[in-house]
């Protein structure tokens, strides 16, 4: 069962921390070397009676499965039993996806012969592994779910290719910063009858201007309901595959080069599914709005950075998208969306739950219109508004009486504005308050003791970070909430990570909170392990 030293030496090295979405599927991090030939040292041989004997291996697996990638690591290296079980319980490996990987390749899946979800990352300075090696782990990993490729240039089409003939019950494909184009994710949309998501961003491979080649639609059509295209040239190309999927339930574009009101017209009158739409940075206008507008059950409208959009998009949007339920609007502080925009929404959409508006400018005028008419807002966000003041808290205040998180930034607010806070919006648990010189940490205190139960947080002197997008405040709360969690994984890594922006000491400390202590709790009676097993668990 055990490894030899060398290979586990070399298996480390390729073996690191990536944040997780679910402590239940944490990726694991690099195994330490154990002082003796043998990666486990099975501390129930030194005369201790093993407690855990009678405990089924899905019981044990279970449990592990509730621990941090740290915690499980140390876990395996408790005895050859839990070693086997820790590998063929683990779904989720990241590996770093340097030109070496290829010679432990079949050591990793030897003994993590349970992987679906498998992230491949490689240093941008470094030479990532090619086809070969794609190729290699795709005959390992037939049973492979997701796979996620980031800065993998030595992948080509032909390594896609054949990885998409081995793993064609993939359902999730995310990639970006790699080098293979059109050709190879033909391939893909061609055998993943199963592919439900699908990410692409800086796909180099992708030929610019018209003789790009056409992507889509494929047998993925059939299945895809997620489709997001980051920083592409020439994302028109996957035209094909955005109107051949009938059921694309979630479209997202962000700074794709190229005009796409032409195309956003084909797309509305051919995929009727469509729920939820993100558009930052692109060169779209009010056409490509109104043509949205036939998508009757939009629910989700991003808006950000689009100069051309105004209000007379919006107001077909509201008019005939009645469903829509979160709406995020950044203006770019270009005025042509206000209250016409706002207040035809609050006519049209009374059941948004979620407003954001950065750089638009509301006043009491369509305030009140949505509070009157959106009984279920719930989260509103005013950032960098000109025209929200004390009067407008004042509104927000006496008529949002569904509202339970609120964030201001940016905006002429002061004490006198956060009085108003005090009694109004009796359903409030969260006030952000960003950027607003006006209001004094004294009135934030004088709130928190007058609602005891209402979280204020004050961020007055936060320095300006520039080109602030639509996620800055209701939305970031979800993805500091998801960083929060996904900190629960473990520790620092041996191998960092591009764009890993939290230092060690933070992630350390976040690493206490959990993992441990379900540990500690479900062994704390077997005292009689003594000296051994207490040192690998500490």
């Amino acid at each position: 069962m055990g490894q030899s030293a060398s290979t586990t030496t070399a298996v480390q090295n390729h073996i690191h921390h990536s944040r997780s979405k679910s402590r239940s599927t944490g990726v694991i991090s690099p195994m330490k070397e154990s002082e003796d030939s043998d990666d486990v040292i099975d501390v129930f041989e030194v005369g201790e009676f093993d407690y855990s004997s009678n405990i089924p291996d899905e019981c044990v697996a279970s449990i592990f499965q509730s621990l941090s990638s740290g915690d499980r690591k140390r876990c395996s290296l408790v005895c050859h039993r839990w070693f086997r079980i820790e590998g063929q319980s683990r779904h989720r490996l990241s590996l770093n996806a340097q030109s070496d990987l290829a010679s432990v390749i079949p050591s990793i899946f030897s003994r993590f012969d349970s992987v679906t979800k498998l992230a491949l990352k490689c240093d941008r300075r470094s030479t990532s592994i090619g086809d070969d090696v794609l190729v290699l782990i795709s005959q390992r990993c037939r049973n492979l779910t997701r796979l996620k490729l980031r800065t993998c240039r030595e992948i080509t089409d032909a390594g896609i290719e054949a990885f998409a003939k081995n793993c064609k019950g993939l359902k999730k494909l995310s990639c970006g910063s790699c080098s293979f184009g059109a050709k190879g994710m033909n391939a893909v949309l061609d055998n993943c009858s199963s592919l439900e998501e699908l990410s692409v961003k800086r796909l180099r491979g992708i030929t610019d201007g018209a003789a790009a080649e056409p992507i889509g639609p494929g047998v993925a059509a059939a299945s895809l309901r997620v489709l997001c295209l980051k920083e592409l040239y020439n994302g028109q190309c996957f035209g094909p595959l955005i109107i051949g999927s009938k059921n694309l339930q979630t479209l997202k574009l962000f700074r794709c080069s190229g005009d796409w009101d032409r195309l956003l017209e084909v797309i509305a009158d051919q995929v009727s599914e469509v729920v939820e739409v993100h558009l930052e940075r692109l060169q779209v206008s009010d056409i490509g709005l109104a043509a949205l507008s036939k998508c009757s059950n939009l629910e989700i409208l991003h808006l950000v950075k689009t100069p051309e959009c105004t209000n007379f998009g919006l107001v077909a949007v509201a008019e005939h998208c009645t469903l829509l339920r979160k709406l995020h609007i950044d203006g770019w502080k270009t005025n042509r969306i206000s209250d016409e925009g706002l207040i035809s929404v609050a006519k049209h959409c009374p059941n948004l739950q979620e407003l954001v508006l950065i750089g638009v400018n509301p006043t009491r005028a369509s305030l009140e219109k949505l509070a009157a008419n959106c009984l279920n807002l719930e989260r509103l966000a005013l950032c960098g508004s000109e025209t929200v003041g004390d009067p407008e808290l004042w509104c927000i205040a006496a008529k949002c009486t569904a509202l339970r998180k609120l964030c201001i930034k940016s905006c002429p607010v002061s004490d006198q504005g956060m009085e108003a806070l005090a009694s109004g919006c009796p359903n409030l648990v969260k006030v952000k308050v960003k950027k607003c010189r006006l209001v004094t940490s004294e009135a934030a205190d004088w709130l928190r003791t007058t609602r005891g139960s209402l979280a204020v947080n004050l961020d007055a002197n936060e320095p300006e970070i520039p080109d602030a997008s639509a996620s800055d405040c209701v939305a970031n709360e979800v993805v500091q909430e998801n960083r929060q969690m996904a900190s629960q994984v473990g520790g620092s890594a041996n191998i960092a990570l591009s764009n890993t922006g939290r230092s060690n000491s933070f992630k350390a400390r976040l690493g206490l909170i959990t993992g441990r202590n379900l540990m500690a709790c479900t062994f704390r009676r077997w005292s009689s392990f003594g000296g051994s097993f207490s040192s690998r668990n500490n």
